[in-house]
């Protein structure tokens, strides 16, 4: 789960099967055992039910549930319209704000308070996850208050500006199709204007208490501010949605919101991005940290252990993580020198990475033809995933490039949310910026872990189950969520991917990655390294280009701890499966394994055990 409403807000818009292939059953339909079943179970027969007698502690929990998330995203109206909610897409809170952040504590405790009220043991074991769930997220959100992540709202990897961007570009999750969609939008304009003022007293806030960014991170934020700081409007990306003006608009109503965009943009937008621009240049730079990890922040190496404990959702310490780390980029390279030694080549480790990035057949010239071979790629996956999987959402995906206003600092690929009903697709975003830091060699990989079966598949599957409670619909843990996403690469050869080798020494490459996030984000924030030492390992024991690397290492430094769950996360899942296999035996199924882990929706490490022991054991039953 991410620690505040506003990581939330930003991380949806970065921070997963397609329909063709989807089986004729839908997300939730009948499964063999209980514990693959949708989450709400009656406890009774409704229609012998007296109508007048009070409802029982599920039907209660479930009307709290549903009453909560209404009252939240009048809270988070950002999360509202990234579900296809159009009620409040002309809101955009003051995020940044004291007063806000008092509001959402007393939400957060009024909310635990009533949950808790009710008696847990009296409920079905279903619903008793949804309430562990529950409580959970709500103890974790109050716990991460004492700690000011509000007093560093930006940075190159993690800024409104850049999310704010992306929504008023008319081609993310802010619709842009009626006259009142236009409207709202430059109601929103007027909310960033207060917000954009919020971050920078924010900061001078965090100037006086020690609380900033380091300096080479905040270099990169510059550049992405300049690119909105247009002479002519016409060029801002926030001009896109008036280029696009639909022909079903009265002439009147086009004239009216051209002009109105018009002068919003120049009026409001653009001076948002030079007064943020400045402010960092003139102000923020000269009192910003030579250092890069939390170490060195007040209160840092609890905050850190905070983060640690959120993103993994496991008990595990900074040390042990390290340690984990160390062993598995050990195990990776040995992999990867079988590799080598399989396709003929004669060296060592460093001199085949060398070879791979100086080979001119790895990489695409043209970026067209690097989105048009993922493209490709998402056809092929398609056919396969039935054979594995028999659960699928009813949302596709589509392949597009980041952003060049956001390209240069981004990393390799990221993915957006599809909305709930399945109309909206979701976005595998390629960075096409730099293409030798995207190999054609990595490619399988990476469409396995953004889009099917990984994140596109995980969340899309996640939206649609109406039965869940919404809160668990919408929400989400970074280490289930990253976690699934990297054992979907582990499954690759079952699927039938990775019969080159070459391919199947990306997926390692790409295994590695995450092994050195153990190391060199652990490294950073508790064992003093520097930002230079990070990068030189990362050199060391990958083939990565020195671009991707740079990029990885300082989105490392700014969202401290995130970069642990994806392996923590997989490590857990891949220990059920094995499990799971190991008890089974013949009756183990594979296709059920997947979707007592997918249906269930994101959760903590610790309760996804208990949901798959609970499967386990219910298998076994039935077949004494």
């Amino acid at each position: 789960m991410n620690i505040t409403r506003l990581s939330l807000m930003l991380l949806v818009s970065m921070t997963l099967l397609a329909c063709q292939q989807q089986p004729e059953t839908p997300v939730n339909a009948a499964q063999p055992s209980a514990a693959a079943n949708s989450d709400t179970q009656t406890d009774s027969n409704p229609d012998a039910a007296d109508s007048s007698e009070p409802p029982g502690p599920s039907a209660e929990l479930a009307g709290l549930f549903e009453e909560y998330f209404e009252a939240s995203l009048q809270m988070n109206p950002i999360q509202a319209t990234f579900i296809g909610d159009k009620r409040y897409n002309d809101q955009l809170p003051n995020f940044f704000s004291a007063e806000y952040r008092q509001k959402t504590h007393d939400f957060d405790v009024k909310w635990l308070n009533r949950v808790q009220a009710i008696d847990r043991d009296s409920l079905s074991e279903q619903d008793k996850i949804s309430y562990d769930l529950f409580v959970y997220q709500q103890q974790q959100t109050l716990e991460g208050e004492q700690y000011p992540d509000w007093m560093q709202p930006v940075s190159q990897f993690f800024s409104v500006h850049n999310f704010f961007a992306q929504l008023g570009s008319g081609v993310s999750a802010q619709p842009f199709q009626t006259v009142e969609d236009y409207d709202n939008w430059l109601s929103r304009i007027d909310g960033m204007v207060v917000l954009n003022q919020q971050a920078i007293e924010n900061m001078r806030q965090g100037m006086v208490a020690g609380v900033v960014q380091p300096e080479i991170v905040m270099q990169k934020v510059l550049p992405q501010l300049q690119a909105h700081i247009v002479d002519d409007v016409e060029q801002s990306v926030f001009y896109g949605p008036v280029n696009n003006l639909p022909e079903s608009f009265s002439e009147q109503d086009r004239q009216r919101l051209s002009e109105a965009y018009r002068v919003a943009i120049s009026e409001q937008v653009i001076p948002i991005f030079q007064s943020m621009h400045d402010f960092i240049r003139d102000e923020y730079l000269p009192a910003s940290r030579a250092t890069v990890g939390m170490s060195h922040l007040p209160n840092g190496t609890d905050w850190y252990n905070f983060r640690i404990k959120a993103q993994t959702t496991t008990s595990k310490t900074a040390d042990e993580i390290h340690q984990f780390g160390l062993d598995e980029v050990a195990r990776i390279r040995g992999e990867m020198e079988q590799v080598m030694q399989e396709v003929g080549f004669e060296g060592d480790l460093q001199e085949f990475f060398a070879w791979l990035k100086g080979n001119d057949e790895f990489y695409y010239t043209d970026k067209e033809a690097l989105l048009q071979g993922y493209r490709d790629l998402q056809a092929k996956v398609n056919e396969r995933l039935p054979n594995l999987f028999d659960v699928a959402p009813k949302a596709d995906y589509e392949v597009r490039a980041v952003e060049a206003f956001r390209e240069q600092s981004q990393a390799g690929a990221s993915y957006q949310p599809s909305s709930p009903d399945g109309s909206r697709p979701g976005i595998f975003y390629v960075n096409t910026y730099n293409l030798r830091a995207q190999p054609k060699y990595g490619m399988e990989t990476l469409s396995l872990h953004e889009a099917s079966p990984g994140h596109h598949f995980q969340i899309a599957i996640q939206q649609e189950i109406e039965e869940m409670p919404k809160f668990r619909r919408f929400g989400g843990y970074t280490a289930f969520a990253e976690g699934w996403a990297l054992y979907a690469e582990s499954i690759g050869r079952e699927m039938g991917m990775f019969d080159d080798p070459y391919q199947y020494f990306g997926r390692l490459s790409d295994e590695m990655l995450r092994a050195m996030r153990l190391v060199v984000d652990t490294g950073m924030h508790a064992k003093g390294w520097t930002r230079e030492q990070a990068i030189d390992y990362m050199r060391a024991n990958s083939d990565m280009a020195e671009s991707a690397v740079i990029a990885e290492v300082e989105r490392y430094i700014v969202i401290a701890g995130q970069a642990l769950a994806y392996k923590m996360g997989q490590s857990v899942i891949s220990e059920l499966r094995a499990r799971a296999e190991r008890e089974l035996g013949d009756d183990f199924d594979i296709k059920a394994f997947h979707r007592v882990v997918l249906t269930g929706g994101a959760m903590p490490m610790d309760i996804l055990r208990q949901r798959v022991n609970s499967w386990i054991n219910e298998v076994k039953s039935a077949r004494a």
